[in-house]
C-alpha cells in the first residue's frame, strides 16, 4: 500500500525564501602551525604504513615461477628404504 503524500501549495514554498536568515556564520578559525604540522605528520605516518605494508606483503603475494616445484613430503621411514 502506498500512502498519498499531501501536496504543498506553491505559495508556501515561495514564501519560505523570506524566512531564511541573513545572518552569516562567523569565519572559521585558522589552523595554527602546530595543527598543520600535526596533520602533515599524521598523513605521512598513514601513507608510510600503507606503503610499508605493500612492500612487506609483495613477497607473500608473488608467485615464484623461477623456483623448482617443491618435492612432496615423505616420512623418514619411506626415505630410508
Amino acid at each position: 500500500m502506498s500512502r498519498r503524500r499531501e501536496s504543498v501549495p506553491f505559495a508556501f514554498v515561495a514564501e519560505a525564501e523570506k524566512f531564511r536568515s541573513n545572518v552569516t556564520p562567523p569565519p572559521r578559525e585558522r589552523a595554527t602551525v602546530s595543527q598543520i604540522a600535526g596533520r602533515w605528520l599524521m598523513g605521512l605516518t598513514i601513507t608510510a604504513g600503507l606503503v610499508g605494508s605493500v612492500i612487506l606483503g609483495l613477497p607473500a603475494m608473488s608467485t615464484d615461477q623461477n623456483r623448482p616445484p617443491a618435492q612432496s613430503q615423505q616420512s623418514e621411514v619411506s626415505q630410508n628404504r
